[in-house]
């Protein structure tokens, strides 16, 4: 399970953010940023926020720690943005929050090099995870340190939001990846030595140590399923179907640099106020 701490302080918003998520102190002395049940696509993005991330830990791939936050919408009243007093409103309870990482810049791929090795173990994993939402256009990765950082795995999982469409085919496990527009794709990703290093790792076991990180009441109530431990057990089925042959499966081709972005609707669309769709929480 996730560590839990207390939001103590609302600092600030992330409004670069399609979800605003904020900058919060925590009981802990802390710093984090959080995302909220109530924004855009709501507990489905913090589930995917969790598993992902936490396999992606468990990888050996750098992702700041993930803790649990409890918030009581009282500490936001100071703020004068309505737009973000609804949010607060809307997410009483246990939140996520993401370390803050103070200091740290977006990756640029024409200023920091990545090698082939590195490229192709975080292409690999978002192949794996279905990652719609590490292109160019939106990187999710910071350099803090000298070292390349993961975040914002909310666009990650996709299929959880069509369970029925996920659970009655094999479809989304084979369906082949697309990493054209993936900002590490310039770097020459070597995901045939990635996958030898890394699926051998992604056993059942790992999984459900990944699932079990999610808390139950993020779980509770999805359609089709009895409880949080049958839903679990469907992400640990879904994730070890995509494993076999999945380096086969990623293709790089010329990224669509003066196109539309390849990422779903309910990614890059403008949702009505209040309902902003799950995108990245850069700093």
């Amino acid at each position: 399970m996730l560590r839990e701490v207390t939001a103590t302080r609302y600092v600030t918003p992330l409004r670069e953010g399609g979800s605003l998520p904020g900058i919060v102190e925590a009981d802990d002395l802390g710093t984090y940023v959080m995302k909220f049940t109530g924004a855009g696509q709501g507990r489905k993005t913090l589930v995917a926020e969790v598993l992902a991330g936490r396999l992606a830990q468990l990888l050996g791939l750098r992702v700041p720690e993930l803790v649990g936050m409890q918030l009581d919408p009282v500490i936001g009243l100071s703020e004068p943005d309505e737009e973000v007093q609804d949010l607060l409103k809307a997410s009483g309870g246990l939140n996520l929050g993401m370390d803050f990482l103070p200091g740290a810049l977006g990756l640029d791929p024409l200023a920091f090099a990545v090698s082939p090795a590195e490229a192709g173990r975080v292409v690999w994993f978002d192949a794996l995870v279905g990652n719609v939402d590490r292109s160019w256009r939106n990187p999710n990765l910071l350099v803090w340190h000298g070292e390349m950082w993961l975040i914002d795995h909310g666009a990650t999982l996709v299929w959880h939001h069509n369970w029925p469409s996920a659970t009655a085919s094999s479809s989304s496990a084979s369906k082949p990846y697309d990493a054209s527009d993936h900002v590490l794709a310039p770097f020459g990703p070597d995901v045939a030595s990635a996958a030898e290093e890394l699926a051998p790792r992604v056993t059942g076991d790992l999984l459900a140590e990944c699932a079990a990180a999610v808390p139950d009441e993020w779980l509770a109530d999805e359609p089709g399923f009895a409880g949080p431990g049958e839903l679990r057990d469907a992400y640990v089925r879904t994730l070890s179907a995509r494993v076999p042959g999945l380096h086969e499966r990623i293709t790089i081709g010329e990224p669509s640099r003066d196109g539309p972005s390849r990422a779903p609707g309910w990614l890059t669309g403008d949702l009505p106020h209040g309902r902003r769709g799950e995108r990245s929480a850069r700093r």
